[in-house]
């Protein structure tokens, strides 16, 4: 990851990182106010030397002081200092205990001994504190040794008294807060950076860029959230709206993708099932046939077919009848919208692999390339299965369909190397199923003409519930009656409904786009 990709994780989870900073100033806020307030109180007692009248004896008596301080220092906490304490103030407590609550420090090249005491009460630390200092002059006194005269060698005197502290020292309620805030966005900051180290999803082109030179070809994205576009092969039912105008770029960069030598037949497949490419394949089909051109689809998927269930045709003879002998290619291949065929799979074979290899599959390639302007195989999943392998050096390459938000750039790469072990030609990705756009000025109200097709699915939609189909089963396509009506066919769920008429502008722009003879 390059630092770009730090900042855009952390700013694709602000909120997070906000919400967990201020969960922990909330707990830093609770934790500080429910410590006790702590005060300190603090008094000295100076050590001297009571011998020596030259000056020679006082220089060695202020040494011998300052060697001895140290000591009564450490004097300070001992249960021979502190049992005279407890007595004295009536203390429920025991000297281990209090001496906790009391430091002993001298100050370098002093014979001052500071005592502090820390306590709940402010009144008790200085009462602690001078207590303490009178019992250890008592006991340091009682423990030096004595002159010839029976009298002790040191003096010690309380030359500064404890005070009552007006403020408490503890806790640092401030710092305790800021802390637990500090805390807080550390874990969402390490969250955030763990989630895009760790969380392996395809999102963006570099993603993909990341794991292979092969260009994307297209973005496809979802449909919008309380949108009034159908749902279906959005170039049938919503041919003005933005997802078909991402499937025409991915026909449009298909057309550029090798100048020298037109694409005419393209293998589509994905890593793994789910992933979109049936869609994929009928759309582009459809965004092919703008141009004038004679598309056909094969439906090559022998294991878990379903272009005959999205296109609602008969899909019980079909490939696998042609591989076998059992029909003519001419006999089943389907006409399915203006300018564009299906071949649908037929019965699933209990060898698919086999009969996709085989030299009959060949021949039938072939014959479709000459027959037809541009030619799509819809193939199985590459990692689940290998049939797309061979199909693929039929064709004059692969485009490999990747699920947005879902396919992990593992399976991405997995995918790509099964291509490249069999020195398959990979066209192009088209990551689908993207987070739609912001509209801009251009696309930010829905045209006439998107919201016709709006209606018109809409009415559709309406039909077919009417006639007790509903939207989601397997044989539920919008496209149902159209492609049975174009067929002269009647479907079984009631009459047929006709496309509508084109209007005089599309009339027009199909003139236009209709190459000269």
């Amino acid at each position: 990851m390059d630092p770009h990709d730090y900042l855009k994780a952390l700013r694709k989870r602000w909120l997070v990182i906000t919400i967990l900073g201020l969960v922990g100033a909330g707990v830093g806020y609770v934790y500080a106010n429910s410590l006790p307030d702590v005060y300190q109180s603090t008094s000295a007692v100076f050590v001297s030397s009571t011998q020596g009248d030259t000056t020679s004896e006082l220089v060695q008596g202020s040494t011998y002081t300052q060697n001895l301080v140290q000591s009564y220092a450490a004097l300070a906490t001992t249960p021979k200092v502190l049992a005279p304490v407890i007595t004295e103030l009536g203390l429920t407590t025991t000297p281990t205990q209090l001496a906790k609550q009391i430091s002993a420090n001298t100050p370098l090249n002093t014979v001052l001994i500071e005592i502090t005491v820390t306590d709940a009460s402010p009144q008790k630390a200085a009462a602690i504190a001078n207590s303490v200092s009178e019992s250890l002059t008592t006991t340091a006194t009682a423990l030096s040794p004595v002159s010839t005269g029976a009298k002790s060698s040191i003096a010690m005197s309380v030359v500064t008294p404890a005070q009552v502290s007006a403020n408490p020292v503890a806790p640092n309620r401030r710092l305790i807060q800021l802390s637990g805030l500090v805390v807080g966005l550390a874990i969402g900051v390490l969250y955030a950076l763990g989630r895009t180290l760790f969380d392996t999803r395809i999102r963006t082109d570099r993603d993909i860029e990341r794991i292979t030179e092969i260009p994307v070809i297209g973005n496809v994205e979802r449909r919008r959230r309380g949108s009034a576009q159908p749902t279906g092969v959005t170039m049938r039912l919503a041919p003005h709206s933005l997802m078909a105008e991402d499937y025409r770029r991915v026909r449009t960069n298909l057309e550029f993708a090798d100048v020298d030598n037109a694409i005419r037949s393209i293998t589509v497949t994905s890593a793994v099932p789910g992933e979109g490419k049936t869609t994929m394949s009928l759309n582009i089909a459809l965004a092919m046939a703008e141009r004038s051109l004679r598309v056909l689809i094969v439906d090559a998927d022998l294991r878990r077919p379903s272009i005959a269930t999205y296109a609602q045709i008969e899909g019980a003879a079909g490939l696998t009848s042609v591989l076998v002998g059992s029909a003519l290619l001419e006999e089943v291949i389907q006409p399915w919208a203006p300018n564009v065929d299906i071949l649908p799979s037929g019965v699933v074979p209990p060898n698919p692999n086999q009969l996709l290899g085989s030299t009959a599959m060949a021949r039938l390639v072939q014959s479709v390339k000459s027959t037809y302007d541009f030619v799509i195989i819809d193939t199985p999943p590459l990692l689940p299965a290998s049939d797309a392998l061979t199909l693929t050096h039929m064709t004059d390459g692969a485009v490999l369909v990747t699920l947005y938000n879902s396919t992990t750039r593992q399976k991405l790469s997995d995918a790509l190397a099964a291509l490249a072990a069999v020195r398959a030609r990979t066209i192009g990705i088209v990551l689908n199923q993207t987070r739609p756009k912001a509209l801009t000025g251009y696309y930010g109200r829905e045209s006439s003409a998107a919201a016709a097709d709006a209606r018109a699915g809409a009415e559709a939609a309406g039909a077919r519930a009417s006639q007790g189909v509903t939207d989601g089963g397997a044989d539920e396509s919008p496209l149902a009656d159209a492609g049975t009506a174009r067929r002269g066919r009647v479907p079984d769920a009631g009459p047929p409904v006709t496309e509508p008429e084109p209007s005089a502008t599309v009339h027009r722009t199909r003139a236009l786009l209709r190459p000269t003879p």
